[in-house]
């Protein structure tokens, strides 16, 4: 469940966000659209809390954030653990393969041991196409297949929500059809291996609105600051 409650967060006199007021089932398909600087990014961030907000309540994942406190450390671990975030710029390790990409949260955050932890990144690598592909480094990769090892990371590190940040932005027509079919799978619960296997809540930050549509679930639409219509 995501459920969002007079959420204002301001940078100096400007209000980027003047009031949201937002809630969505769990293993739903939530997508962001509106014109640039209108906030979506913003949202996104201060669901796990990579922005912080000055008024207003924000519950994801069964944790609960209030504006104007800080979580502690240790809060925040848990927090990004289990809410997990896929940049627009990706963020992987250069120097770490695809493989060492994948396990590096559970084996240092989680102190899965290192067996484990690679067979379950194994798993998660052939769920999104990218089983042979294990020991090459993020440079030798395709955008599209950066996104997958992203996205895999993600639900390694136990994830039960996955926010996205214009995750078909630098993809080609077909990429992006290869993409929204990976983020429907991940919805239904179709890229968590064995006993773990379970629904993901997406949300997605999108300027294209063909993917919102294809997606499917709820589309925010977000102006100067708020959620304007829900549909």
């Amino acid at each position: 469940m995501i459920r969002v409650q007079g959420l204002r967060k301001r940078y100096g006199e400007n209000a980027v966000l003047a009031g949201v007021d937002v809630e969505a089932p769990e293993g739903s398909i939530v997508t962001l659209v509106g014109p640039s600087g209108c906030g979506k990014s913003t949202l996104l961030r201060c669901f796990n809390a990579l922005t912080s907000f000055e008024e207003g309540t924000l519950e994801i994942a069964g944790f609960r954030l209030e504006g104007g406190v800080t979580p502690s450390s240790a809060e925040l671990v848990k927090l990004r653990s289990a809410v997990g975030m896929v940049f627009q710029e990706l963020h992987l390790f250069p120097h770490l393969s695809v493989l060492d990409n994948v396990t590096l949260a559970p084996r240092v955050v989680r102190k899965t041991p290192r067996a484990e932890a690679e067979r379950h990144a194994r798993e998660l690598l052939g769920l999104v196409g990218l089983g042979q592909r294990a020991a090459a480094r993020p440079a030798e990769l395709s955008g599209g297949q950066k996104q997958r090892v992203a996205i895999a990371r993600a639900i390694a590190q136990g994830a039960r929500v996955l926010l996205l940040d214009e995750p078909t932005s630098a993809l080609d027509a077909a990429l992006r059809e290869d993409m929204r079919e990976l983020l429907v799978r991940a919805a239904h619960g179709d890229i968590s291996p064995g006993p773990d296997a379970r629904p993901l809540t997406l949300v997605v930050v999108t300027h294209d609105r063909s993917l919102a549509v294809a997606l499917g679930g709820v589309t925010w639409t977000l102006e100067a600051g708020r959620v304007v219509s829900r549909g």
